[in-house]
């Protein structure tokens, strides 16, 4: 005979808990933790941001390479990323953290003996330039920090109230990247499944630690005279957009689909990648390292943009390719989505990082293209683009909405309605799309 389960908790019961002592004392715990875990989180943006301008501006022009960095330099650098990311997964705790082509994360809180060998892992995959965010990283950085520092005082912590600060710790992690709190909890509540009486729990320390990591991320560059623009997502300069019409809505549809299928391929590639990567990363790691290297080099050769546009998360460069996005040619555009698309796949299954912001960046530049399209503005197509992009590799449509929303928030109200359309439209499409490749468990 088992035991039975524990029974749920109330709402009742989590209000009393709430309004008690205790939870006022783990609500302190949870603002230090929100401190502590968005510094590190700062150190770790920008560390890995001055090692892309060490790897790819400064050394090279110190090597006397003027403009795009040569082909033999980025194979160098590419492959010697895919050697240090394979040693931080076959031969250090954590396997490098988890493998992006299954989303944002995945499994139990990272704990604080795998930090060392997770953060190796995305120091090494985001800072030399392969293509993949650092969001995953920064909840695995959250979480793991966020219980030791509970260990460090020394206290017995129960297990649920383990859970809330690990919790707040990805909070806080997460909404320094986005500088929103809003979208913070949105991700992560809706990534984790939480709900009822639970929800009630995390929410509010969450929330708190969410907030101080935003304060941070505002204030940290009157502190320090760095700029956390450089790597911080906010809303993007985008042509004001009062309301759609009935083009913008049937081409809303058109590429929601078009997105959909097109990320689910590249998610497929990374699976693939997987399978050859996992049982020997020492070889697989530095040759996939080198065919990245290969497709920036083909597109800086090919056209007038630089080879780095292929490399790295996209998060930076967002900004700047929407607002220019009526100079792109349309060949450009083309080759930028290929070339970045396979090397985002091919990083995806192979390498560490998170899957979102590359997502976001091909996401804005398929929506670029498709404003070409008789009666498609450029705002609205930008905007369905990313949520399309994001929720088909997510599958959080509600993190997806509101991602869009808030990222072409600038532009006005106009495009959330499509936003919404396309975020339903692309989330059919992924989830058909997988009953038809992935085989049942």
């Amino acid at each position: 005979m088992t035991d039975a389960p524990p029974p749920e908790l109330t709402a009742d019961q989590a209000d009393e808990m709430i309004a008690s002592r205790p939870f006022v004392g783990l609500l302190v715990l949870a603002g230090i933790v929100g401190f502590v875990v968005s510094f590190a989180a700062w150190l770790f943006l920008e560390g890995t941001y001055q090692l892309q301008q060490l790897l790819f501006d400064e050394l090279p022009g110190s090597l006397g390479q003027d403009g795009d960095p040569a082909l033999w330099y980025l194979v160098i650098v590419l492959a010697i990323a895919g050697l240090i990311v394979a040693f931080a997964v076959a031969r250090l705790p954590g396997n490098g953290g988890h493998v992006p082509a299954h989303g944002l994360a995945g499994g139990d809180p990272t704990q604080p003996v795998d930090l060392p060998g997770v953060m190796l892992a995305a120091v090494a995959s985001i800072g030399f330039g392969v293509v993949l965010g650092p969001e995953a990283p920064l909840i695995a950085l959250g979480t793991g920090l966020a219980i030791y520092t509970v260990h460090l005082t020394r206290r017995e912590v129960p297990p649920q109230a383990m859970l809330i600060i690990a919790a707040g710790g990805s909070f806080a992690a997460l909404s320094f990247i986005f500088e929103s709190p809003i979208i913070a909890a949105v991700i992560l509540i809706e990534a984790t499944g939480l709900g009822g009486a639970q929800q009630r729990l995390v929410l509010l320390p969450g929330l708190l630690a969410a907030g101080l990591g935003s304060l941070v991320s505002i204030g940290i560059g009157s502190v320090t005279g760095l700029n956390t623009s450089d790597y911080a997502l906010g809303p993007l300069p985008l042509p004001k957009f009062a309301e759609p019409t009935v083009p913008d809505f049937l081409w809303a549809v058109v590429l929601a689909i078009v997105v959909a299928l097109a990320v689910q391929l590249m998610l497929r590639l990374g699976r693939e990648t997987e399978r050859l990567a996992t049982p020997r990363p020492f070889v697989v790691l530095p040759v996939i390292g080198v065919v990245i290297a290969v497709l920036a080099f083909v597109f800086g050769a090919a056209t007038d943009e630089s080879s780095v546009t292929v490399l790295l998360s996209g998060q930076d460069a967002l900004p700047g390719l929407v607002s220019g996005a009526g100079d792109w040619p349309v060949a450009t555009l083309l080759l930028l989505i290929a070339c970045k698309g396979i090397a985002y796949a091919l990083s995806l299954g192979s390498f560490r990082g998170g899957p979102t912001f590359p997502a976001l960046f091909l996401g804005a530049a398929a929506g670029i293209l498709a404003a070409e399209l008789p009666g498609f503005s450029t705002t609205p197509a930008v905007a369905v683009g990313m949520a399309a992009a994001t929720v088909a590799v997510l599958r959080l449509p509600l993190s997806a909405a509101v991602l869009g929303i808030l990222l072409t928030a600038e532009a006005g109200a106009g495009a959330s309605p499509l936003v919404i359309v396309g975020v339903v439209v692309a989330m059919v499409v992924t989830l058909r799309f997988s009953q038809r490749v992935e085989p049942a468990t």
